[in-house]
């Protein structure tokens, strides 16, 4: 392609409020769409439809078509219901119109063999959509809360990649990231790869990237690149997207 490369970035519903305004709206963080900006490419704010005649997945082809490259950003849980799993009392934030929205654009990411980086919800969601599954609350599997100690919080996790990925040769053979997360996936989706895992004896088996086994660029990470402002997968991700 020529020109600069158009981003489709996931943003989700909540409350906002703004000087003397409260109201339903839809939300991203800063960061995401900063360091798409920042990467060469011009970010496009995807909000979840729900008012949409043809639901939340509306248009969601049109809508591909436009684009050079799509972000899934990371947000509330999965909707255990999308990959058969138990509902639990940790869980938090789920939305089913988002699962919906995102899933489809997923979707005809994939079909257009579209550059897709999923970011720690998007990874969960992209390995949900593919056949995988996850674990609904991952501290009950190893025994602790080092990936997220609190609600809102993030902490500094050490991961290590799997050499001949698309992640290792981004972020090289280990690294120390930026994690907000209680869930992770539990069974790996047929068609990815493990790209990184956590290193840590008593987490031994808790993947922290995969991608896409064949196609062009489809990488999910676990942890929040935006959160300390690392270029790297947003740089992969916009190089690929004007290949």
């Amino acid at each position: 392609m020529t020109g600069t490369p158009l981003v489709g970035v996931t943003t989700y519903y909540t409350e906002a409020a703004w000087g003397p305004w409260r109201r339903p709206a839809s939300v991203i963080p800063a960061p995401y769409f900063e360091l798409v900006a920042a990467a060469g490419a011009r970010p496009l704010l995807l909000p979840p439809l729900r008012q949409a005649p043809g639901g939340p997945g509306s248009a969601a082809s049109s809508v591909v078509d436009a684009l050079d490259a799509l972000v899934l950003v990371g947000g509330g849980d999965v909707d255990p219901a999308t990959y058969g799993g138990p509902d639990h009392p940790e869980l938090d934030g789920v939305d089913p119109e988002r699962d919906r929205s995102e899933t489809a654009l997923l979707a005809a990411a994939l079909e257009r063999d579209l550059p897709v980086l999923a970011i720690c919800r998007g990874l969960q969601l992209l390995n949900v959509h593919l056949g995988g599954s996850l674990y609904p609350h991952l501290p009950e599997a190893v025994g602790h809360h080092g990936h997220r100690p609190e609600a809102g919080a993030f902490a500094d996790v050490d991961v290590v990649t799997v050499p001949g990925t698309r992640t290792a040769a981004v972020i090289g053979e280990k690294d120390t990231v930026r994690c907000s997360h209680h869930q992770a996936i539990d069974r790996l989706a047929p068609d990815l790869v493990v790209a990184a895992w956590s290193p840590e004896p008593a987490e031994a088996g808790v993947i922290e990237a995969a991608e896409l086994a064949s196609g062009r660029f489809v990488v999910g990470v676990q942890w929040h690149p935006e959160e300390s402002c690392d270029l790297r997968l947003f740089e992969a991700l916009v190089d690929e997207a004007r290949s």
